[in-house]
């Protein structure tokens, strides 16, 4: 039986960022140095393949950092952490490392200073987001005010309207934030922003390969767990720049093949906690039912990397 033909167009770059890679070698190197079980608190990464793959080594996930002992090494997500996390495992005297992605970490530094020159910070995230919480838990409580949309902004009380500086989340939508950094700025005029863009590059390179995708694809995959932000973002960056079918899946077995009956062309990316394994297992299913040409949409080329804690490139 003839397979009917498909053009798929793999978005580059894709799947995982610096700090992503960066932190599962802080895990891997962590239960090298110091053997299982190593705690890490929250999902190192948000991605089920890569959580279970390190639990498989010995990585133990908890939730908060009372889940731990205080004789064995625990490993702070990528997503960052407040700053009562670590000083709670320095008074327990618990060995930590902190795999904060130094994009997060120098949001927070940000924060920081804003706070020493008096200003009080408006953060635009997503409520109960680790980072969310890790940025804002870098001060004391009240001085950020967190904001989601545009129309939050209307409602917002600071303590002084000259007095303000904004922080973003690192895997936002570039538009989206966008249109909330316009809503600051023409109520508050005297409003600071970050010296450079506080989205990460990762997450605008992405976003900006779907934008480039969309318009060729009758429908678009993303690659991605349900709980990742940079994930969901590009769904909603594909729909909006045209695509009529955007959707998440976790690997093949999630494709919805009745929903793709018909078509022609389909976009594939990954957020940037998806390993390239499970963007090689989805081409491999459409390979499997269509007579499938691959064509590269690369909108940018990525060579960043983060060094690992010295303490783990020092011998135990």
């Amino acid at each position: 039986m003839t397979k009917p033909p498909l053009t798929l167009y793999l978005a580059a770059p894709r799947g995982f960022c610096a700090g992503v890679d960066r932190a599962i070698k802080i895990v891997e190197m962590a239960l090298e140095k110091w053997g299982a079980p190593i705690y890490v608190r929250h999902e190192i990464v948000h991605n089920k393949f890569v959580v279970d793959g390190l639990r498989a080594k010995g990585a133990v996930f908890v939730e908060e950092l009372e889940d731990c002992p205080n004789d064995r090494p625990v490993i702070f997500s990528a997503h960052g952490v407040p700053k009562a996390v670590p000083a709670e495992a320095s008074k327990r005297q618990m060995i930590y490392v902190d795999a904060t992605c130094p994009l997060v970490s120098k949001v927070h530094i940000e924060a920081e200073r804003h706070h020493q020159n008096g200003l009080q910070m408006v953060m635009i995230g997503h409520a109960g987001h680790p980072e969310t919480v890790g940025t804002m838990g870098q001060l004391p409580e009240g001085e950020v005010i967190l904001v989601e949309t545009p129309e939050d902004v209307l409602h917002i009380t600071p303590r002084d309207p000259d007095k303000l500086a904004f922080i973003t989340q690192t895997t936002l939508s570039v538009d989206d934030t966008a249109d909330v950094v316009a809503a600051l700025q023409s109520r508050f005029p005297a409003i600071v922003g970050p010296h450079k863009e506080d989205i990460c590059y990762a997450t605008t390179n992405r976003q900006e390969a779907v934008k480039a995708m969309a318009a060729k694809t009758d429908a678009m995959l993303v690659i991605g767990a349900p709980n990742s932000s940079n994930s969901k973002r590009l769904v909603e960056v594909g729909a909006k720049a045209g695509c009529s079918y955007a959707q998440l899946v976790q690997r093949a077995d999630d494709i919805d093949w009745r929903a793709l009956e018909g078509i022609d062309s389909i976009g594939i990316t990954a957020g940037a906690s998806a390993p390239e394994v499970l963007i090689n297992e989805v081409i491999d299913a459409f390979k499997s039912k269509f007579d499938t040409t691959v064509e590269i949409v690369e909108t940018a080329v990525e060579n960043v990397e983060f060094k690992v804690p010295r303490v783990l490139r020092e011998p135990a």
